[in-house]
């Protein structure tokens, strides 16, 4: 659903109050209410935004992006080193060989 909230006096309304809200007006868990997209409007008094709500808190994680779970803490953010360096990684492997790859760069001989 497409969400409008006022909020005269205020800069904007936090996810988590808008989610406890919805929570109150269908009646449903808050685990199973995401909020997302809200743009204020110029001039501010005014958001609007998205809202989903479903039928199971499974059925949240089998459809919702992983990075908007992340959000609400229904899931983990997954580390990975810097998109720098999976590109330095992968352009210093493409320099070696065969089993050379496996074992990684060698020290020079001078």
């Amino acid at each position: 659903m497409v969400v409008d909230v006022l909020h005269p006096n205020r800069a904007n309304v936090s996810k988590d109050e808008l989610r406890a809200k919805l929570t109150e007006l269908y009646k449903v868990s808050k685990d199973q209410v995401q909020c997302f997209g809200f743009r204020t409007q110029f001039g501010g008094g005014k958001s609007t935004g998205f809202a989903l709500i479903y039928d199971s808190v499974e059925a949240l994680k089998k459809f919702e992006p992983r990075y908007r779970l992340v959000r609400i803490g229904a899931a983990s953010k997954v580390e990975k080193p810097s998109r720098q360096q999976r590109k330095q990684r992968k352009n210093r492997a493409a320099k070696l060989r065969g089993t050379a790859k496996v074992k990684g760069p060698k020290a020079k001989k001078e």
